[in-house]
C-alpha cells in the first residue's frame, strides 16, 4: 500500500428511471429518479476505489461538480499518506476555506465529501483485501477513535470516552462475529409501502414478504388522513399483530399536525414514527416524542452532520437514530455518530433507501454490532428491493437477515454496463 498511489479521479452521474413504478415515492418526493454522483478512484497499480452518494435526479450534476472540486486532496497522494490520519484527511475536505462557505459541513458539499471519503474507504479495504465491516472491527480501539473528528461534539463525547467505550464492547467480539455468520443483520423492508402504491399491490406485495420470511414493516404516511389510516389498518391486518409496523412521514407535517396524525395512527401499534416533522427541529421532534409517549421517534436521514445529531441526543428529541451513509461524511461521521449514539444509549436502524445506501450501511452496522453497541436489541436495518443488479457485490438477503459481505471493499461497485447505459443525460431519465 505503501507505492499505491490516486492518480485521478472520475465522477459520473448516474440516473434511474425508478419514478415510472413510484419506487421511492413518499409523501414529499413524489416522484424520485434514484440517481448517484459515483467517483472511480484511478491508481498506479491494478486497484480502483468507488464511492457514491445518493440523490433524487435533479441536481446530481451538482454533486458530480462537488466531487471533481474536491477531487483535487486526493490526486497525486499515496494511500498510505491518507490513511495515516483519515481524521485530518476528513477535515482537509470540510474545511477548504473557501468551499466550506457553500455547506459547511452540510448540503451538496457534504454530499459530494461522502462521496468522495467512502470511495477511499472503498480502496483502503481493498488494499487490506478485506470487506469494510472486517477492517475496521479488527481495527483497535485507538484507531478507531483516531477516524472520528471530535471538534464541535466533545461537550458529548470526548476522544478518551470514546476508546474507553470501544474497550469494554470488545468483549464477546467473536461470538457476536460468529452470530452474524450464522444469522446475519436483522432487516426490515420498506418495499411493501411506498406512497405511489396502489392498496391492491401493497396487499401483494405484504403477502410475498411475509412468505419470505420478513417480520418487519414500513408504511409511508404523510398524505391524505383517510388514505393514511385506510392503509395503515390494511397493512396491520395483513401482517397481524406480531409482526412490527413503522411508519415514515418523510418531514411532510408540521410539528402540532404531526403530533396529531402520530396520535391518530397509535391504533395501529407503529413501532416508531419516521421524520414526523422538518429534519432540523430538534425540538420540534422532542416536542413530539413528548406529547405521544407511546410511539417510538426515529430521524436521521436528512440528518446532516454529527452536530445535529448530537443535539438530537442531548435534547432527548429521538428514540431511534437512522445514520445515512451519504448524507454524512462517509465512513468517518458515520462512526461519530454511532458512537454518540452507544454514548446516549440509542439504538442505530441504518438507512437504507436509495442508490447503494443498502450496498453500504450493511458495512457500518456490522461495525456497529461488533464493535459498539455489542447488540442487536431493537436494531434492524431498512433494505429496499430495487436497483441492487447494477453493483458487481450486491447485497444478500435471508430469511429477512443480511448476510456479511465477503469480498474485499465497501461494496461500492457498479458494473459496467450500468455506467454505460445510465449515465446522464446519455441514459433513460433525460427530462431537458
Amino acid at each position: 500500500m505503501t507505492d499505491l498511489r490516486i492518480t485521478g479521479v472520475r465522477v459520473i452521474d448516474l440516473r434511474f428511471p425508478t419514478s415510472r413504478e413510484s419506487i421511492g415515492s413518499d409523501a414529499v418526493n413524489t416522484d424520485p429518479d434514484y440517481s448517484a454522483a459515483y467517483c472511480i478512484l484511478e491508481t498506479n497499480q491494478n486497484l480502483r476505489g468507488f464511492g457514491l452518494t445518493f440523490t433524487c435526479g435533479h441536481g446530481t450534476e451538482l454533486c458530480c461538480e462537488a466531487i471533481r472540486y474536491l477531487s483535487r486532496y486526493v490526486t497525486g497522494r499515496t494511500l498510505s499518506f491518507i490513511t495515516g490520519d483519515l481524521a485530518a484527511f476528513s477535515r482537509q475536505l470540510t474545511g477548504d476555506t473557501q468551499f466550506r462557505w457553500l455547506g459547511p459541513e452540510k448540503g451538496v458539499i457534504h454530499l459530494a465529501t461522502a462521496a468522495l471519503i467512502n470511495a477511499v474507504w472503498d480502496l483502503y479495504a481493498r488494499a487490506e483485501n478485506k470487506p469494510l465491516w472486517q477492517l475496521l472491527s479488527e481495527m483497535t480501539p485507538e484507531r478507531i477513535a483516531s477516524l472520528v473528528d471530535f471538534h464541535y461534539i466533545n461537550d458529548a463525547l470526548t476522544h478518551d470516552e470514546a476508546i474507553a467505550l470501544l474497550r469494554e464492547r470488545r468483549a464477546g467480539q467473536q461470538d457476536r462475529l460468529a452470530h452474524l455468520r450464522t444469522h446475519g443483520l436483522p432487516a426490515y423492508t420498506t418495499s411493501v409501502g411506498w406512497m405511489g402504491f396502489s392498496d391492491e399491490k401493497i396487499s401483494r406485495l405484504c403477502d410475498e414478504a411475509l412468505a419470505a420470511g420478513w417480520t418487519h414493516f414500513k408504511l409511508k404516511v404523510g398524505g391524505d388522513p383517510a388514505d393514511d389510516l385506510r392503509r395503515a389498518r390494511m397493512v396491520r391486518s395483513k401482517i397481524g399483530p406480531s409482526h412490527r409496523l413503522m411508519m415514515d412521514a418523510n418531514q411532510k407535517w408540521d410539528v402540532e399536525e404531526a403530533t396529531l396524525r402520530t396520535r391518530e395512527l397509535q391504533q395501529f401499534d407503529p413501532w416508531w414514527m419516521e421524520e414526523p416533522t422538518s429534519p432540523d427541529d430538534v425540538l420540534g421532534h422532542a416536542r413530539i416524542r413528548r406529547e405521544v409517549p407511546g410511539v417510538r421517534i426515529a430521524t436521521g436521514e436528512h440528518c446532516q452532520n454529527r452536530i445535529l445529531f448530537k443535539q438530537f441526543m442531548q435534547a432527548h428529541a429521538i428514540d431511534v437514530c437512522q445514520i445515512d451513509s451519504c448524507r454524512l461524511a462517509g465512513v468517518n461521521e458515520n462512526i461519530a455518530v454511532i458512537l454518540l449514539a452507544a454514548k446516549f444509549g440509542i439504538p442505530v436502524c441504518p438507512h437504507a433507501g436509495g442508490v447503494g445506501l443498502c450496498e453500504y450501511v450493511q458495512h457500518l452496522a456490522a461495525f456497529d454490532y461488533l464493535c459498539v453497541s455489542a447488540s442487536l436489541e431493537n436494531r434492524v436495518v431498512e433494505f429496499v428491493d430495487h436497483l441492487h443488479e447494477h453493483f458487481v457485490d450486491p447485497v444478500r438477503i435471508r430469511n429477512a437477515h443480511y448476510v456479511l459481505p465477503e469480498k474485499p471493499g465497501y461494496s461500492a461497485e457498479i458494473l459496467p454496463e450500468t455506467l454505460r447505459d445510465y449515465s446522464y443525460p446519455d441514459g433513460p431519465v433525460w427530462r431537458g
